[in-house]
């Protein structure tokens, strides 16, 4: 397809979209809003606008590569083939949080569905991805950073949060379309956490289900507080590593880690490479997640898709000693330091340390352990 083609179809989508309904402001706060089990308190209202800062590239996160998979029976109910991913961070004042925009190739591979007609054809998955990674005014490649516009037509809560999607069905009518706002606005500054401030401790390394997160439905505190947003978790330690790699699978690239007191959480691998896994201690920059893998509840499940790690050294160590600090003020003339072992006998030596300016004096700093000598200074002519 010619990029001349591309953007004579996302241009066709775009006056589509023009004589649509007009959408009324949301807020990531309102969208995200939950229930005491978790579940979406949001009220449906449609079509809506959404603005946020792009939080990755639009192929970071799930492989877009055409998989049209034909329904052939129940060995194929959730062969979902190609999935597309990002997510956006509030930025307008009052508003927090973030919210993903999903679509997959093969709706008709749900098992409520089981109709092949209602997936994506490889051609027409194309076409979608697209019209949804390029501004539809000036063709602007989407990346990390750009402050968007999303106008959603559908939405389905799942795993815990409320997705921009199109509920499962190639309708146009229910297309979400993005739209730049600012190119290169800038990622928001990762908040910084610990594992203390998202979970509690006492869980098992083994075991999932014992690692209970801290749950807020306000979602003024715990994990519900960082959901969608670009964090930074200090203080981990990798316990699994099968799932450090760029090229698995979404369900294939998480890893477990620990605070070391009893706490424990997963991070999700990207599709590039984050060099090898880290033995030491370390931090992590990425986009606070939630896969809770139900639509009945959503109060665990919390996981960090990583984008950045920042090994940590130790800091140097300090050296507190009593050296022996001789000075004097500096004037017009200079002078040469110098030495020897007796007050009145033998010659005098020249003090090599090259003195420093300290406060309007001029200051050389020996070691402590030199041994006792006398000092004179020789103006140099």
């Amino acid at each position: 397809m010619s990029l001349m083609s591309n953007a004579c179809w996302i241009g066709l989508a775009a006056a589509l979209g023009a004589a649509r309904a007009p959408a009324q402001s949301e807020t990531h706060l309102n969208l995200q809003a939950v229930t005491t089990n978790g579940t979406s308190a949001w009220t449906a209202v449609f079509p809506f606008t959404l603005r946020g800062v792009l939080l990755c590239d639009t192929d970071e996160m799930l492989d877009p590569t055409p998989d049209f998979i034909p329904y052939g029976g129940s060995e194929d109910n959730g062969k979902m083939g190609a999935q597309w991913q990002v997510f956006l961070q509030a930025v307008s004042p009052g508003d927090r949080g973030g919210t993903a925009c999903w679509m997959g190739q093969n709706y008709g591979n749900q098992p409520w569905i089981r109709n092949s007609e209602l997936s994506y054809t490889n051609e027409a998955w194309v076409a979608e991805i697209l019209r949804l990674n390029f501004d539809p005014s000036s063709l602007h490649p989407f990346r990390a950073g750009d402050l968007v516009e999303v106008t959603a037509r559908q939405s389905l809560f799942y795993g815990g949060k409320r997705n921009i999607n199109e509920g499962h069905d190639i309708d146009p009518v229910f297309d979400f379309d993005i739209r730049l706002v600012t190119a290169s606005f800038g990622l928001p500054e990762p908040e910084v956490i610990t594992l203390a401030d998202v979970t509690e401790p006492g869980g098992t390394a083994g075991d999932p289900a014992t690692w209970l997160p801290i749950f807020d439905p306000t979602r003024a505190t715990g994990a519900e507080h960082y959901q969608g947003m670009r964090v930074r978790i200090n203080g981990l330690t990798l316990l699994t590593t099968n799932g450090w790699s760029a090229t698995n699978a979404w369900g294939g690239r998480q890893c477990t880690v620990t605070d070391g007191a009893g706490r424990f959480f997963a991070l999700r691998h990207p599709r590039y490479s984050l060099g090898a896994a880290p033995a030491q201690p370390f931090d992590a920059i990425g986009i606070f997640n939630q896969e809770s893998g139900s639509g009945g509840q959503g109060t665990n499940g919390y996981e960090l898709f990583v984008q950045q790690v920042l090994p940590q050294t130790p800091a140097p160590e300090l050296v507190i000693g009593l050296n022996v600090v001789i000075a004097w003020p500096v004037s017009g003339n200079v002078y040469q330091l110098e030495w020897r072992s007796e007050p009145d006998t033998g010659e005098w030596n020249p003090v090599t340390n090259a003195p420093v300016v300290l406060g309007g004096m001029n200051t050389v700093i020996l070691p402590r352990d030199r041994p006792q000598q006398f000092y004179q200074l020789r103006k140099v002519e």
